[in-house]
């Protein structure tokens, strides 16, 4: 028997008076998101489902044993991780398809997202089997609701980008992505590897950047600052180098309206032209624009007129 604390069993009283009247089918597959620090944040129907449920899949076993008993809950254990997903969900689909009711639950937040998960829906809906998600923590959507980001028509909508390849041409390819993304974009990284990730956004300048460091526990911080004074962040206090973070990169600012007669460097700062005066001589013309907004994120249809009107210069 697992021993219940006084708040863990009111929890799960609560839990059976809110979500115990709720129908839970059979050979159904459970989705069921986990706190990602604070264990305050399970919700009651999770709590509800998870005693109900004939086994809990999850990403490590070790962790979610631990977690279910901070609850005063236990169930039987089926390991689905990022190694093992495709064949532990054969498993799971067989259980499914005996009548079994089964919880998937990843080691913190919503499963699927930048968790394994996913593959396991996709064999649970190839089977014809059913998937319930239970919502409730996630970094992403903690950390949108706090830094101040509203949707423009310039920028609409986010991005999420997750954790970005560890090296080599993809890591530089998603940091390209990155800078020239003209809306939201929102990246999660670890602790170990949060210092490299600080160096490389530090090139986005002025660029504004929501960091959140270990969200929802004791020692969260939220910061926005220019993407320039991240490593100087992180340096100021020793502990900002550990734990979880999830970082939300604002939209470039937007260039004022100018007048069209007001000449091609119109809009655009100087900054951006003074890079643009390097490319130039060394590459060919689109090569030379393309980077540079990559460089500033200045709009590149205004660095293309400025570029025409130098090369148109320098021939007469």
């Amino acid at each position: 028997m697992v021993s219940v604390n006084p708040s863990g069993a009111l929890a799960l009283q609560a839990a059976q008076a809110v979500a115990g009247a709720q129908h839970y089918p059979p050979a159904t597959l459970y989705l069921v998101a986990t706190p990602i620090g604070n264990l305050a944040d399970i919700s009651l129907r999770a709590l509800h489902l998870l005693q109900q449920v004939d086994a809990v899949a999850c990403e490590d076993t070790r962790h979610s044993a631990a977690l279910l008993r901070a609850y005063g809950i236990e169930r039987p254990l089926l390991a689905l991780h990022q190694h093992n997903e495709r064949e532990a969900a054969a498993a799971v689909v067989a259980r499914l398809q005996a009548g079994a009711r089964i919880a998937y639950v990843s080691d913190a937040g919503t499963p699927g997202i930048s968790d394994p998960g996913a593959r396991l829906c996709q064999a649970v809906a190839a089977a014809g089997l059913r998937c319930v998600p239970l919502p409730g923590a996630s970094s992403l959507t903690a950390l949108l609701s706090v830094a101040g980001w509203v949707e423009s028509e310039a920028a609409p909508g986010f991005v999420f980008l997750g954790f970005l390849p560890a090296k080599g041409a993809a890591r530089e390819r998603a940091l390209r992505r990155l800078a020239q993304l003209p809306q939201t974009g929102v990246l999660l990284e670890a602790p170990h590897r949060i210092p490299a990730l600080a160096r490389e956004l530090a090139a986005l300048g002025a660029r504004r950047l929501t960091v959140g460091r270990e969200l929802t526990k004791q020692f969260e911080e939220i910061a926005t600052l220019p993407c320039a004074d991240l490593p100087a962040w992180l340096a100021a206090k020793p502990q900002r180098l550990r734990g979880e973070f999830a970082l939300l990169l604002h939209p470039p600012e937007a260039t004022p309206a100018t007048d069209p007669e007001a000449g091609p460097d119109a809009g655009l700062g100087a900054e951006a032209l003074r890079v643009l005066d390097l490319l130039l001589p060394e590459l060919p013309l689109k090569t030379a624009v393309r980077l540079c907004a990559e460089i500033t994120s200045a709009p590149r249809n205004a660095l293309y007129e400025a570029a025409l009107q130098r090369q148109a210069l320098q021939a007469s």
